[in-house]
């Protein structure tokens, strides 16, 4: 059986993952997390002394820690050759290039969301968005829990990357993140995206593509994170024994 190796164990999605990966019949390896984190956080996951000995008895390592941390839990992965799905958030154009640095060495996935249905929606976005024109305006409407620190929500950003590629443009180059007092008419091709945050909710996301006099709406609700958490065990389970390289959850899906 594959054993699965969880950064960031002690946290709620570490908890999840553990029981997802229990559930699907793998292994726990054992588990690390920030300093001051004991083995009674982890409950009954192992804690492990470091990055380095979490990889070493791993045949994947699952990381949904803290974008500080992220290098060296490449550096232990790629020492190790062990692979890495990275679930992380708030990720930088610098984390990026050390991930391409690593998948030279290492198999390497990284999800802004590992949800199997928020993929397929991006999969979704991506062909409605190459098959209707600029006269088709598209919103990307997100909420998440009160504790959430980054904004738009990485799966935002996916759902707006997903549309740009399916325009064959540059995500950076049409996003409008922000909009307040006199904005002007909103430009064609433009990107929208509206952040909202509140209570507890899980993750909430809606594409709206609006035409004159037609919508279209393609949304996504999590009701648990117990769907990342198994979408994060199903996307360590496909990459165990894989080649070096970055891939993603499209390539899980098989899309």
């Amino acid at each position: 059986m594959t054993k699965i190796g969880i950064i960031g164990a002690g946290g709620r999605m570490g908890r999840a993952i553990a029981a997802a990966a229990v559930d699907a019949k793998a292994i726990v390896a054992g588990g690390i997390d920030r300093p001051g984190v004991t083995a009674d956080d982890l409950g009954s996951v192992t804690l492990l002394a470091d990055a380095t000995a979490l990889a070493a008895a791993s045949d994947a390592m699952v990381d949904f820690s803290s974008p500080s941390a992220l290098a060296a839990h490449l550096d232990a992965a790629v020492a190790a050759g062990t692979p890495i799905v990275i679930g992380t958030t708030g990720l930088e154009p610098a984390h990026h290039a050390l991930i391409d640095k690593a998948a030279k060495s290492v198999a390497v996935l990284q999800a802004f969301n590992t949800s199997l249905g928020v993929n397929l929606l991006a999969h979704l976005v991506q062909e409605a968005a190459a098959r209707l024109g600029t006269d088709w305006d598209i919103e990307i409407v997100e909420m998440h829990h009160r504790h959430k620190v980054d904004a738009p929500s990485g799966t935002g950003l996916l759902l707006g990357q997903s549309a740009a590629a399916g325009r064959a443009v540059a995500l950076d180059d049409v996003a409008v993140r922000s909009r307040d007092g006199i904005t002007g008419a909103r430009p064609e091709g433009a990107i929208g995206f509206a952040v909202l945050r509140g209570g507890s909710v899980a993750g909430d996301h809606q594409v709206v593509f609006a035409g004159e006099g037609e919508r279209i709406e393609l949304g996504h609700r999590a009701e648990s994170r117990a769907i990342f958490a198994k979408g994060a065990v199903k996307a360590a389970l496909w990459l165990a024994g894989r080649a070096p390289g970055r891939y993603t959850m499209n390539d899980v899906l098989g899309l």
